[in-house]
Parts: C-alpha cells; structure tokens; sequence
C-alpha cells in the first residue's frame, strides 16, 4: 500500500479488515466538526504558537544551555503543534503554515546533536543522557517527533522536518536496537511512532525496535523508586498478558494503540487479543458515559472496576484521545461499529467538552459534576493540570492536552470513512467529501442536530460495491430509502447497515437515524451512580447547568421524575450554535430537616419535601463557556409514589 495522508497508514493491507483514507480523500466540508476544525486551523493554532514561545517551550531547544523553563518533556509540546500544523497542510497549504515549520524546524536542526540526539532538558545539562529513563521522557519526546516528521513529509512531501525526525530515531535505534539495552521508556509513545516511521520507510529496524520496547515491558525494567509502582509505567505485566487497562490512563492507551499497531504490521494475534481484552474491560468497567477515562487524580490513572465517581472524576482530555487512537486502529483491524459508536461519544461529549466555543481555552481534566462554582480561569497564568478551574484556561503549566487537540482535529477527516475491496464504509457523520478508487460522495447531514444523513453518488465504478452505513448502537428504528424508495435496514453483526448494488452517478441514500431523548442508567455495580440517571439525545450527553436553571434552586438537591415526559425545544444562537435542549420535571429538595445531622436511623429519617420545577438540560460540550457554574451529569431519579 502507498504512504496515506494522515496519522496512521498501515503498510500492508493483510491484516485490515478496512483501509484508511487520506485527509484529501476524507475532507470535512461543513457542520459543526468543520466548523472547528477551521477554527482550529485559523485560531488555535496562532494561539498555541503564541503560548509555546511565552511559555519558553521554543526558547528551550533555541537556547540549549540556559535554564529550562517549565516541564522537562516540554519538547513534546512543540512537536504536537508541529504535527497538528503539519495535518492542516495536508488539507490546504498555507504560506504562513510552510513558515512556521520551517523556523521551528531551524530551531531543532540547531539544537540536534551530530548522533541525532535532541532532548532540551537533558541538553541543558538538566538529566544524564538516557540515565533516568522512568521519569525522563526522553523517548517519549522523540516519539512525538517522529509523529510530526511523518506527518510532514505525507502533507508536503518535504524531508525538511523528517529527516531531524528519522536523525533522532537512528539514534535510539543504535542505543536501544537488537536488545542492546533492555529498559524502555517510563511514558509510552514512541512505539506506535517508531511503527508508522516503519511504515513510511519500510525500515524493518524500526518495526523490530517497536516490538522489542513492547516485549521489554512487564518484567521490572523499570525501577519506580518510590515515584508511584510498576503499574503506573506499565511495567508490572507483559503486553501479551494484559487482560485490563490499569495505572496512568494516557501511557496504558498510548501503550496498546502501538500494541495494535504492531500487530498490523506482524500479524502477531496474542498482540491484537490483548489489545481487544483491555480495551473491552475499559469499555463496559472503567469508561465515564461522557467518554472520558481514568477516574482517579493520584496517578491520572484507571481505577478498579466501576470505580466512576462523577464529581471526583479526573478523566484527561489527552486519555480519551488516546482512546480514540486506539479505537481507530481497532476498527482498522476488525472492521467492528462497536469502535466507530466509542469515537463518536468521545467526539461529541468529552473532547467537544475539553475546548471553549472560541477554541482557546481547554480542560485538562473533565467533571462529571462540579459541586461548587470554582473561580474563572486566568487569562494570563497557567494553571497546574489538576483540578480544573470554573472555566478553561487558555493554556497549561503541564501543556500536553491543548496541542493534542489540535492535532486530533486537524486530522479528523482520516477517522469519518474507510475502504475495502467491497466498497466504502461511514463511520462518523458529518458533511464531507469521500473519494475512494470505487466512488466518490457527498455527505450531507445537521447530525447530531437530527439523525437525518444524505449521501450522494458523485462518482461510482462500473462495478457493483457495497456502501456501508453505522448504524450507532444507541439508535433503535433506524430506515434508509435508496433515490426515495425505503429499502431494508436491518445492521448486521458489526453494526453496519450494508447497501449492495451497481451505484450511478446522482443516486441518493437517506440515512434517518430516530434519536429520541432517552435516560441512562449505569451498571449497578458503579456505585457512586446507582440511583441515578443522565439525559442523552443521539450521541450527545446533557448536564444539568446552575445558569439555565429557576431562581433559587441548587443543582446539587435535584431530582429528575423520570415517570414524566423529556421535551426537546431550540435555543437559537446559544454559544454560537442553535443547541437543542431539553427540559424535564423535578423536584428542587427542601433538605432543611436535616439540618445540623448528616446522619439519620432508617426509622427517624425526616420526611422528604421540596417543589416541582422545571429542569433545563444543555449538551454537556457547552458547559463553563458562560462563567463559573455548578454541573452535574447524573441526576437523582424520582419515581412517582
């Protein structure tokens, strides 16, 4: 196969159950997706820039030497703007962009040691070089610039960047290759880095690197030294071994997305096997409805099973776009829904979440429910990454969400649709424009705003092909008409409802996908939830917001009568999009029997009492984008008695 633009481009097609597009082939054309991603490109990106030179992260690598301002893996944040950067190239080429990476290219060109060694903390004089291999990130660093390198070279063809990039993976190959040393990085990245440089190379040296730095983990190479254990580097379990995600959420994610990626290129199945055990115990045991993942602030870890506590939460934007790494991969390799159904919640809740409407603010960590109104952010600090502030700030001490985001919206176009021999598939919708070698379509939807999707024929071989549409879990009643006459919709067993038949140009699919508002419920054995319910409209999940509620009542003493009907009503122009609520019966609790107790026998419990209100619900993305509030996602439930 030949290199694909975008970030993952198997090079083989043996072990795909479906092909990836390029960022050319799979381009957002509109909504609210398109929307951002232009954002992106024409705002956060100049605002990022602007952050990386204030906060010294530039002036590290320029100024090798000097003091190093701000985290020791700093390098890693340039790296990812530079990839992100690099994807929007790849989609429209820009002057001003070309700049951009050319000057920072100079800078890493200048800084990069004859053997192709490039840390600055370590330049600095700050560690010894490779010594300190559990804290360091210093392969963790390289790794995102190989990501970067090869992310420019599929977008402009140059070797500008690439070359520093692949300078800098020659020299761990020739420390760490052919098991010359047997430790490994204490941050997992570089192996699914070091993997798609194999790919874009077809260097076996790097591919063998990959699987030995996997093969090394699980067997006390890493000597924690007091600084959390083994399972928060991944260190205390053999990769082939692992039946469940556990320790630091983003290293275990980024951990099994290099897993998958091996597999892809080895046919390794124990490797795939165990990528699938983890990911599946997450999915059902250690997943937030909102997509978020690692419930705990100590470690940014993975808790046990069902441990989902909503307002002690930590959920890091960087894990659940590690997730959708993963996922993404996994469904290259299975062609499975049940892959595409988890990136569209973590698109449309958390990730939507993690960024203000005007694309320059961000959370590093994401609330199921926030219990008291925190102060705004600062403008012109940057906070540390826990606890996150009543609004966004605009960037962080510890800056590794913001560039991730832009690099994961950026390249969003390479996660809507695939390709096979028998056709093309849909996984997400949104307005764009598919080309594959078989057709080329037009997506045209308001998805999520409703569940009707038109996809046009522009293009189509002479030969029948299968065009396969999602049907999202979620959804029951979904019905398709092919050029106005209803066709069967049933999904088969992957979740794809499959649409056989020799296309001709101008012939039209609608796709309507009912999505009533529904509540959801959680496992019972998730203790912290039981008893309570969300709101969920489609793929969007809803919170409960103190701005949008009546005078006097207290998100935190609600309950929501679910034997009363939910209502959906538009508010217009709200934070810049015509939002759909919904509103649904409550009872605002009058608690004032329980005061001075916090306890009470069974027997003697004072009497319950309160006032019927009404409660307004908003998509949870829009949450702290109009001032400090108190949130909540899970909302008690009310039976009538």
């Amino acid at each position: 196969m030949t290199s694909v633009l975008g970030p993952v481009s198997p090079r083989s097609a043996d072990r795909l159950a479906v092909r990836p597009l390029g960022l050319r082939d799979a381009a957002l054309t509109g909504g609210f997706w398109g929307r951002w991603q232009q954002a992106n490109r024409e705002v956060t990106t100049r605002h990022a820039l602007g952050w990386l030179e204030r906060d010294g992260s530039v002036d590290n690598l320029r100024l090798l030497g000097g003091p190093h301002r701000g985290l020791w893996f700093s390098d890693s944040d340039v790296y990812k703007v530079l990839e992100a950067i690099s994807w929007d190239i790849g989609r429209q080429p820009t002057a001003e962009f070309d700049e951009a990476v050319s000057g920072l290219a100079g800078v890493l060109r200048a800084a990069q040691e004859a053997d192709g060694y490039l840390n600055s903390n370590v330049q600095a004089g700050h560690e010894a070089q490779w010594n300190n291999l559990i804290t360091s990130h210093e392969l963790y660093c390289i790794g995102h610039l190989i990501q970067a390198g090869v992310a420019h070279r599929r977008a402009a063809g140059g070797d500008e960047l690439f070359d520093i990039a692949r300078r800098a993976a020659d020299c761990v190959a020739r420390e760490f290759g052919e098991r010359r040393r047997k430790d490994t990085d204490g941050h997992p990245e570089i192996e699914m880095a070091l993997v798609e440089l194999y790919r874009e190379t077809g260097d076996q040296t790097y591919l063998d690197l990959a699987r030995q730095l996997l093969d090394v983990r699980g067997h006390g190479v890493l000597d924690a030294q007091g600084h959390f254990d083994s399972t928060y580097f991944q260190d205390a379990v053999p990769v082939r071994e692992q039946s469940t995600v556990a320790g630091h959420a983003v290293r275990a994610l980024y951990l099994v997305c290099g897993v998958v990626d091996v597999y892809l290129e080895t046919g390794e199945r124990a490797l795939l096997d165990s990528a699938l055990r983890q990911w599946e115990s997450m999915t059902a045991t250690k997943t937030y409805l909102t997509g978020a993942v690692g419930s705990r602030f100590d470690g940014e870890a993975f808790g046990e099973e069902y441990e989902l506590p909503p307002d002690l939460a930590y959920g890091e934007t960087c894990a659940t776009i590690a997730n959708i790494m993963l996922c993404w991969r996994l469904l290259l390799a299975t062609g499975e829904g049940r892959f595409a159904d988890a990136i569209e919640r973590a698109l449309y809740n958390l990730l939507a979440a993690s960024t203000s409407v005007e694309r320059t603010g961000f959370f590093y960590n994401n609330p199921v429910q926030r219990r008291v109104a925190r102060p705004a952010a600062s403008t012109r600090t940057r906070p540390a990454r826990a606890e996150a502030p009543g609004t966004r700030p605009p960037w962080f001490a510890c800056a590794c969400c913001p560039p991730n985001i832009m690099r994961t919206v950026a390249s969003l176009g390479g996660y809507l649709a695939t390709y096979s021999d028998s056709g093309v598939q849909l996984h997400q919708y949104v307005p764009a424009t598919i080309r594959t070698g078989t057709a080329t379509l037009a997506v045209a939807t308001e998805y999520p705003r409703d569940g009707a999707i038109e996809v046009t024929v522009l293009e189509s071989a002479d030969e029948p092909w299968t065009l396969a549409l999602r049907v999202p879990a979620w959804c029951r009643g979904a019905t398709v008409a092919v050029n106005d006459t209803p066709v069967p919709a049933a999904a088969g067993a992957t979740g794809y409802l499959s649409l056989e038949r020799q296309w001709r140009t101008g012939d039209r699919v609608a796709l309507t996908l009912p999505m009533p508002v529904r509540l959801t419920v959680a496992h019972p054995s998730a203790d912290a939830l039981r008893g309570a319910v969300a709101i969920e409209r489609g793929p969007v999940v809803y919170c409960l917001e103190s701005v949008d509620q009546p005078d006097g009542v207290d998100v935190n003493r609600v309950e929501l009568c679910v034997d009363e009907p939910l209502h959906e009503e538009v508010r217009e122009g709200l934070l810049g999009e015509d939002a759909i609520l919904v509103t649904a019966s409550g009872l605002a609790r009058d608690d004032s029997g329980w005061a001075g107790a916090g306890w009470a026998a069974l027997s003697e419990r004072p009497p319950e009492d309160g006032r019927s209100v009404t409660l307004t619900a908003i998509p949870y993305h829009l949450w702290a984008n109009r001032g400090p509030s108190v949130m909540r996602v899970f909302i008690p439930a009310r039976r009538a008695r």
